[in-house]
């Protein structure tokens, strides 16, 4: 059977949006840093926890990167448009992760003339505005944004504020904070897996608690808007935009089978924050990491078939993106895709890794021993 153009991009969206998923579960360690002050008393306590998600935060980083360079490879004109067009909120996400990088390396080292403390309140900050930006950025691509596209593919923003204008939608912003709350939750979660410290482990049931239900408050609101809004779709044959009710929830009903695997995602979630609460159990994060990455993966997934438009233009209805007027050649693709095989090899390494780095518990007395942590 021959592999079409719209397979390849189709294959490609469903790619980007695994990686976006792996991405947003990963970003517990972003969530872990803004409980450096609600879960740890004391500065041995803080060590412990920064070096544990130091072990890990080169992981979000690196999915951060995967995801944008795989929209840049699969979907240029969108990494154009986007990249291009809402640099600012772009580049306030990217210093966010700068700063990240820095604070881990400097923290700890000999003569830091900042203190400790300075380079926490650096990763407090890449931790809740760094992930809020990116919500408001994912969120944009169902609420969209300003732009419009010529016949040639040359993109314009339309407006002066570099794609600021999207924190004044409300539902960016509960998109933003969603993601937030989540990481804060996966956080808590992922230091009662990875700790051997019982006065810290303690006090994780408050934070579970008090921030899963802000969570499923914006999460709530953020999926019946998806299901309920109008959505933008365009004619196989012409190219043409329109608008149509519900868009979203019809094509869940059209494909049960994701339905009913965005209910899935969400028990899992749910599960997994119920055993850590009621059954104190420490495997809890892989729960509502499963969940998180098979609901964010539907939610993506579902921006780039059934003739949906993935990117609207606000500006310009006819200028919306979609997976298969933004896309690389068949030919880029194709060679892209025999690459992409690869994939399950490198999961298969940072899984064996991440197991590896876990299997023994992480104590205060091994932080305090190592003159080299972070």
């Amino acid at each position: 059977m021959d592999i079409t153009l719209l397979d390849l991009q189709i294959y490609w969206w469903l790619l980007i949006s695994i990686i976006g998923a792996l991405f947003v579960f990963m970003t517990f360690v972003q969530g872990g840093q803004t409980l450096l002050y609600t879960l740890a008393k004391s500065d041995a306590e803080r060590d412990l926890l920064v070096n544990s998600l130091g072990r890990k935060w080169e992981l979000t980083f690196t999915g951060l990167v995967m995801f944008g360079g795989a929209l840049f490879a699969a979907f240029p004109l969108f990494y154009a448009v986007s990249f291009g067009g809402a640099y600012f909120v772009w580049m306030a996400i990217l210093f966010c992760f700068i700063i990240q990088a820095v604070s881990y390396e400097y923290r700890k080292k000999p003569d830091n003339v900042y203190g400790a403390r300075f380079y926490e309140i650096l990763l407090y900050i890449n931790g809740s505005l760094g992930i809020f930006l990116i919500g408001v950025a994912l969120g944009t691509l169902f609420s969209g944004a300003n732009f419009s596209v010529n016949d040639m593919n040359l993109s314009k923003w339309m407006t002066n504020y570099g794609g600021l204008e999207a924190l004044l939608n409300p539902f960016n912003l509960a998109f933003g904070l969603m993601l937030v709350f989540l990481a804060r939750v996966q956080g808590a979660l992922y230091f009662l897996n990875s700790l051997d410290a019982l006065e810290i482990t303690q006090r994780v049931q408050a934070v579970v608690k008090k921030n899963f239900s802000i969570f499923m408050l914006f999460f709530l609101y953020v999926l019946i808007h998806i299901l309920f809004q109008d959505g933008y779709i365009y004619d196989a044959q012409t190219a043409k935009v329109s608008i149509v009710s519900m868009k979203f929830l019809n094509i869940f009903l059209a494909l049960p089978s994701l339905l009913f695997g965005l209910i899935i995602g969400v028990l899992l979630l749910v599960y997994g924050v119920y055993i850590a609460l009621f059954q104190e159990s420490k495997k809890a994060i892989f729960f509502t990491g499963s969940g998180t990455i098979i609901t964010v993966t539907l939610l993506l997934f579902i921006l780039g078939i059934h003739n949906s438009v993935f990117y609207p233009s606000l500006s310009d209805m006819q200028s919306s993106l979609t997976i298969e007027n933004s896309s690389a050649s068949y030919y880029s693709l194709s060679v892209m895709s025999v690459v992409s095989l690869l994939v399950p090899v490198v999961l298969g390494y940072i899984i064996t890794v991440w197991r590896s780095m876990d299997k023994t518990k992480l104590t205060i007395d091994e932080i305090q021993s190592d003159s080299h942590h972070y």
